[in-house]
């Protein structure tokens, strides 16, 4: 399989989109992270090499020529969020894995301010096909502290499993966190996970369950 494949593919459904991370959304991804730093703080990785309220485009430049690398590698899938046609936020699919194996992790941030409309689940829902059906992975694993209640209820209303507790595994606002770890697998989603979001939201619409939006 040709690797390169995997590079991001400009996906839409509706108002909501997933296009590749450019050098260009520099300043509207620092703007939009500053803004957000009480919203982020406690379930980002402190990771010096991509922090979240300095005010220098360095580290964004950095972040980004990693990824595009690893993107061209094939070990990684760097989109940005969109809503509206408008910068919202960042979703990675990375530490790709092939050979017998060709898993992945995701992981996700949105903007505060555009938080309950749905469109968290929905880029999600069309990252994990796009992986599945155009990449050729396998299975997908999303990471989240269990204190993180509406992450958890993103991949919860996707079908992502519940596969228990990595302790410790991710040094988050100044400490070794535990995680849960979430996994779906190509297997979860026949005729695509976005299809099946899709119907969940018709049927609310239409009077059954309820659907709460993150």
């Amino acid at each position: 399989m040709d690797r390169l494949r995997g590079w991001p593919a400009t996906l839409e459904e509706g108002p909501v989109g997933l296009r590749p991370l450019r050098l260009a959304d520099v300043r509207v991804w620092r703007d939009t992270r500053v803004r957000n730093a009480d919203w982020l703080r406690p379930w980002e990785p402190s990771n010096p090499e991509t922090p979240l309220f300095r005010t220098g485009l360095g580290p964004y430049v950095s972040m980004v020529g990693t990824l595009r690398r690893e993107a061209r590698q094939g070990l990684a899938l760097p989109w940005v969020i969109t809503y509206g046609g408008r910068f919202a936020g960042q979703l990675t699919v990375g530490a790709i894995v092939w050979g017998s194996a060709r898993s992945a992790q995701v992981g996700y941030w949105i903007d505060g301010a555009l938080a309950g409309q749905g469109i968290t689940p929905t880029a999600l829902a069309m990252a994990v096909d796009h992986c599945f059906f155009t990449t050729g992975l396998h299975r997908l694993e999303a990471n989240i502290r269990p204190e993180n209640q509406a992450s958890r209820r993103v991949v919860e209303k996707l079908g992502f499993r519940e596969e228990g507790i990595r302790r410790r595994q991710l040094h988050i606002d100044g400490a070794w966190r535990d995680h849960i770890c979430y996994a779906l697998t190509v297997e979860d989603c026949p005729g695509g996970l976005l299809v099946q979001w899709r119907r969940a939201r018709e049927s609310a619409s239409h009077g059954g369950s309820p659907v709460e939006e993150v």
